[in-house]
């Protein structure tokens, strides 16, 4: 069982951190052919199964410029390695590792015992320079979830690196406050590989944030939670079939930080949890068991303006949450222990074992131990930050909202109906660089009915999304849902709409209308779903910034 002990504890001291812890389809026989040559792939050769098929122009890696002098640089290696998760033989992983060659010396932190990538904090107004090394046996390309960079440097699959290979990134920190990720955004491999272990966590500070003092160093605590499916030696399998890339591969072992049977020694006192999403498409309803509330201070932007009160909070894949945890109250000996409880209507109703828990189940995510009785403690602000927000008539668009329609079918997942192309947007993909725009996220199709003579055994498609923007985190403005609202019953209350936002889950039946500043940066932004089998499948576009 993973543990908070001492060694941890002055880890998180040096850090100030704490612990860290997405042109057509094929036709439906070739898809099945190809899919069949692509189940029990090793880690070499990964390719997309039923994805679109999609070529870019060949470029040469983006090398550093000698007019650009950053504050800080890292080389950041991507590897194949091993770690130990569970009992007996160490499991195969790939790994991020970062190392600092120049900054503040907090920039990066190691996780001990986890595969999960190097912490790294930055601050607002810095100027940074990240050399990533390609160690792996096929291409990939990082993407910085979350922050605001130009397409450049933003991970597009465009700029996908050979093993060997070197690419550099430069850019501005230029985001307010806020936990961000970094992952691999090769298309077609994404979700192979951020299972395979590919992930980590971006801190962003600023003097806003510092002013109010909040819980920090050992009293900070990401959560980077995940599930994985292991074999009977201990290794991990992502061989999904058409079913689990259809509603998204889920494991059978819930993993905290890249461990397993997480638990977390705490002090009778406030502290901050900056919880993260990392798996490739489990929803989670996170609660804590008896019934304390879930107090959120802040979303995937950054710092909402006031807490939120919530009976449980909804973490869809990319998505993250400030969570303000105080067990002040609470005696020495006390255990209490973070849950997923049940829900219901966000997969489609297959009738069938995806060989992991359920999605929509109740499970233990973490327990937390209260080990040490204090007096000290910091006081919940009622005032957080400041968000620039836009009206919609401050919009290009306010009567004619930007559509993203999601559709789905066998062996097919779109956005506008189509699936994902290079460089050849629709007229509503294209937007004027320094608009802000009004856009909408809807389902383009009713419940269907998949069966037949297709092998599907029968299947209602009606499933949730989690959409992601890339650059500029958006405002959520409203939510309507159409139908039957007995599934979306048991998720609505959990919802946080009050603060910046670059990921949303959206319902079945569910229409959600945002406002996206497109500023600073020219060029080809994606937009995709993060269930990351659904955006290798082809589930993804393009805005052009022009």
């Amino acid at each position: 069982m993973a543990k908070f002990n001492q060694s941890r504890r002055r880890f998180l001291t040096q850090s100030s951190l704490g612990l860290v812890s997405l042109t057509g389809l094929p036709h439906f026989a070739h898809a099945m052919e190809s899919m069949r040559m692509g189940v029990g792939m090793g880690m070499g050769g990964m390719h997309s199964s039923m994805g679109s098929e999609v070529s870019y122009p060949k470029l040469t890696p983006n090398k550093s410029n000698p007019n650009f002098h950053p504050d800080v640089e890292l080389d950041l290696v991507c590897t194949p390695t091993e770690v130990s998760i569970l009992k007996g033989t160490p499991t195969k992983v790939l790994r991020y590792q970062a190392t600092l060659i120049k900054g503040p010396k907090e920039t990066v932190v190691d996780i001990p015992h986890s595969y999960l990538g190097s912490i790294i904090r930055l601050q607002k107004g810095q100027k940074v320079r990240v050399n990533f090394h390609n160690a792996l046996s096929q291409s990939s390309v990082v993407h910085w979830h979350g922050l605001h960079v130009p397409q450049m440097m933003d991970g597009h699959p465009q700029y996908a690196i050979e093993s060997g290979q070197t690419l550099v990134y430069e850019f501005e920190v230029i985001n307010r406050a806020n936990m961000n990720m970094y992952h691999p955004h090769p298309h077609g491999a994404t979700a192979k590989q951020v299972y395979l272990g590919l992930a980590g966590a971006v801190i962003v500070n600023d003097e806003e944030e510092a002013a109010l003092e909040l819980p920090s160093g050992e009293y900070e605590i990401p959560l980077v939670i995940q599930d994985k499916q292991f074999d009977n030696e201990n290794q991990l399998v992502y061989s999904p079939n058409m079913h689990q890339r259809m509603s998204g591969m889920v494991g059978n072992t819930i993993l905290v930080n890249g461990q397993a049977n997480f638990h977390l020694d705490v002090a009778s006192r406030a502290y901050r949890l900056r919880v993260m999403n990392g798996s490739t498409s489990r929803i989670y309803k996170l609660a804590w068991d008896d019934g304390m509330p879930m107090t959120v201070i802040g979303v995937d932007g950054g710092l909402l303006e006031q807490p939120e009160i919530k009976p449980y909070v909804m973490l869809a894949p990319g998505e993250r949450l400030d969570v303000w945890a105080d067990f002040s109250a609470r005696n020495e000996g006390a255990q209490l222990t973070l849950k997923s409880l049940a829900f219901s209507g966000v997969s489609p109703r297959m009738g069938m074992n995806h060989g992991g828990l359920s999605v929509g189940s109740e499970y233990p995510i973490c327990t937390i131990n209260v080990t040490r009785k204090v007096s000290d403690s910091h006081k919940l602000p009622t005032k957080l930050a400041k968000i620039h927000r836009y009206g919609i008539n401050e919009t290009a668009n306010p009567n004619n909202p930007l559509p993203i329609a999601i559709s789905e079918s066998p062996m097919s997942m779109l956005l506008n109906g189509r699936a994902y192309e290079f460089n050849n947007p629709l007229p509503s993909e294209r937007v004027k660089m320094g608009s802000v725009q009004l856009l909408e996220i809807f389902h383009a199709h009713s419940e269907m009915r998949m069966g037949g003579g297709m092998g599907m055994g029968g299947m209602n498609v009606s499933m949730a999304h989690p959409i992601h923007l890339h650059g500029q985190q958006f405002e959520i403005m409203s939510r309507s849902i159409s139908g039957d609202t007995t599934d979306y019953d048991t998720v609505s209350e959990g919802f946080i709409d009050s603060g910046l936002k670059d990921t949303v889950l959206v319902m079945p039946m569910e229409r959600v209308k945002i406002i996206k500043p497109f500023h600073d940066f020219k060029g080809l932004f994606l937009y995709h779903c993060h269930n990351l089998e659904h955006e290798d499948m082809g589930m993804m576009r393009e805005f052009s910034v022009e």
